[in-house]
């Protein structure tokens, strides 16, 4: 087994690799003037398994074109398997048509992937769990709630917790999370909390007195957590923690969150590497790197990985 880590996160790949007691790869990566990239293992992998760690994130298409160029590298230099491990899968929130003469971005990496040579992918959080069906290769879908939910009960914050979805397309997300800390669930009306957040029909659900927890799997611009949260206060819930699995934080998203006054806390996973601008006290980042080691180390052995899908209390990490 050959673990290997790309320039996206790289700091992610390294603690996979120490989960596993082993160190990533050597790998060549560079950018000629023009843009285009230059990659060239450095040791054999003749009759490995290979894993490469890398998110499609940040410059998605740098990224995406980093992962596409070492697979074939190590589809040439005689791998058994490639396995390429996404935890944050980029273009999978364009996973259907939704106007007229509009593409499935989503669909179009995956097939990219396996024509290339992808023998399996692993990724956490999925946009929309249906993107495993783009796929004719196996794919390890692993879930970022459990590990999310131990931080809460690790610090024993479990007390008068309402879950919310910002929007009702996540309302089965907070549902399940919901389940996780055995706690009530609610909806934000986000049309409503837009303009006029202290409304009693801007949210479904009782958040008066509570602890409010708006669950997302991706923050992109951080809109909708602001809209969100703002109606939480506005009607009586005591404090406002947002959690997500993908810190995407787009134009300095993470600052301005921090910067809210009706936000106490943001937390989130290490799928996706933060800049120092979106970082602060109010952030708490979690690793998914014990999770990942688990799945990589299961699929090299051939064993079941569905108990690491649900039982990550034992991996908790904090990596901030």
């Amino acid at each position: 087994m050959k673990i290997f880590g790309l320039s996206t996160n790289h700091a992610l790949a390294e603690a996979v690799a120490k989960e596993l007691h082993t160190k990533l790869g050597l790998i060549d990566i560079q950018a000629f003037a023009d843009g285009e990239i230059y990659e060239r293992v450095l040791e054999s992998v003749r009759g490995a398994d290979v894993f490469v760690v890398s998110p499609i994130a940040v410059e998605a298409n740098d990224s995406f074109m980093q992962i596409m160029i070492v697979i074939d590298a190590l589809r040439r230099a005689s791998a058994k398997t490639i396995n390429v491990v996404i935890p944050y899968f980029g273009y999978g929130r364009s996973d259907r048509k939704a106007k007229a003469r509009e593409p499935i971005t989503a669909k179009l990496i995956a097939s990219l992937l396996e024509m290339n040579g992808a023998d399996r992918v692993i990724s956490i959080d999925f946009h929309a769990p249906q993107l495993q069906g783009f796929f004719n290769v196996p794919v390890d879908h692993l879930l970022g709630a459990p590990l999310l939910s131990e931080y809460f009960k690790q610090n024993q914050l479990v007390e008068d917790l309402v879950v919310v979805s910002p929007d009702h397309t996540g309302a089965g997300r907070a549902r399940n999370f919901a389940d996780l800390l055995d706690a009530p669930w609610g909806v934000v009306n986000d049309l409503v909390a837009k303009e006029t957040p202290a409304s009693p029909e801007a949210i479904v659900g009782d958040v008066t007195g509570k602890n409010a927890i708006i669950i997302d799997d991706i923050i992109d611009s951080g809109q909708r957590m602001e809209v969100t949260a703002r109606a939480l206060r506005a009607n009586g819930a005591k404090s406002v923690r947002v959690v997500a699995t993908h810190p995407v934080f787009s134009e300095l998203a993470g600052a301005r969150l921090a910067a809210d006054d009706d936000i106490n806390e943001i937390i989130v996973t290490d799928t996706i590497p933060l800049i120092n601008a979106n970082q602060s006290d109010k952030l708490t980042v979690l690793s998914v790197a014990p999770m990942l080691a688990h799945a990589i180390e299961a699929i090299h052995e051939e064993r079941t990985l569905n108990k690491y899908q649900i039982a990550q209390a034992d991996d908790y990490k904090v990596v901030k």
